[in-house]
């Protein structure tokens, strides 16, 4: 499965060095840098990937926390 998430990339420039950092406001904790737009797209890219395969391990933790009272019975 394909997602389409928006990269906002802004260019810096520190002690005469340019970079670019992504971020996305669509995945919390996405923040991607690297020497070139190409760079930093793919590195975002991979960052995402990791990133939503991490929400969706937590989703299943915590719907697995959530059943487990449905196993006892107080009486």
């Amino acid at each position: 499965m394909k997602t389409l998430i928006t990269l906002k990339i802004e260019k810096f420039e520190e002690k005469g060095q340019e970079y670019f950092v992504a971020t996305s406001d669509q995945i919390q904790g996405l923040v991607a840098e690297g020497n070139t737009i190409e760079e930093v797209i793919e590195i975002a890219s991979d960052l995402a990937k990791i990133l939503i395969e991490m929400d969706q391990e937590k989703e299943q933790n915590h719907n697995q926390i959530t059943a487990i009272p449905e196993l006892f019975s107080l009486g």
